[in-house]
């Protein structure tokens, strides 16, 4: 009985949310999580130096591919205060916590959507692209990430990546091959920070 009391408890424990503070780029922010989505426990060290290094106008409008929970997204939307910032993730689960962090940090400029890559997003532009790049997706599809990323910036636009290292040189080639740029900004131990900005016209 007693065992059969524990595990019910676990049970219960184990499917309430998780919850995360966050002071990136001086603005406090809070996150529920759950088991199931990516790193829920903690910010992840390489969302959390894609943060340190993005540089985001008050007015831009941003996209945040593969949003997870919402930290990169919610983060910018907070740096761009004037613009829009739209979280967009294939899990809808990640979806419904971005809605909900939205709402509990008191986002406005900001919305989530239910999308495969940038197969539902609206026809519209953004200054900013951002994406912690998921390593075991194939590489067919993170040439996908950066056609469509390509297509959906505005020129002069930024696509800024955080990656495992050991695809660094892989992006370098990809990004001169799309973009026709390719700028490293920060190369760790374990993770890359590279941006590709689209030409202007």
């Amino acid at each position: 009985m007693s065992d059969s009391k524990d595990f019910k408890n676990y049970n219960q424990v184990i499917r309430q949310d998780l919850n995360i503070s966050s002071d990136s780029n001086k603005h406090a922010l809070k996150f529920k999580t759950t088991w199931g989505l990516f790193s829920p426990r903690t910010i992840d060290n390489g969302s959390q130096m894609l943060l340190d290094f993005l540089d985001i106008n008050s007015a831009d409008d941003c996209l945040d591919l593969g949003c997870g929970y919402g930290v990169l997204g919610l983060t910018m939307a907070k740096l761009a205060p004037n613009g829009h910032t739209l979280l967009v993730d294939k899990d809808f689960i990640a979806v419904e916590y971005s809605e909900k962090n939205r709402i509990l940090n008191h986002i406005d400029n900001a919305s989530c959507l239910l999308s495969n890559g940038f197969d539902h997003i609206p026809k519209q532009s953004f200054d900013i692209i951002v994406s912690n790049i998921p390593a075991k997706v194939g590489k067919e599809m993170l040439y996908i990430y950066l056609f469509d990323a390509l297509e959906h910036l505005k020129p002069g636009g930024s696509f800024y990546i955080v990656t495992i290292t050991g695809l660094r040189q892989f992006f370098k080639r990809g990004f001169n091959e799309v973009f026709g740029h390719y700028e490293k900004i920060k190369q760790g131990k374990t993770y890359t920070v590279a941006r590709g900005i689209k030409p202007a016209k």
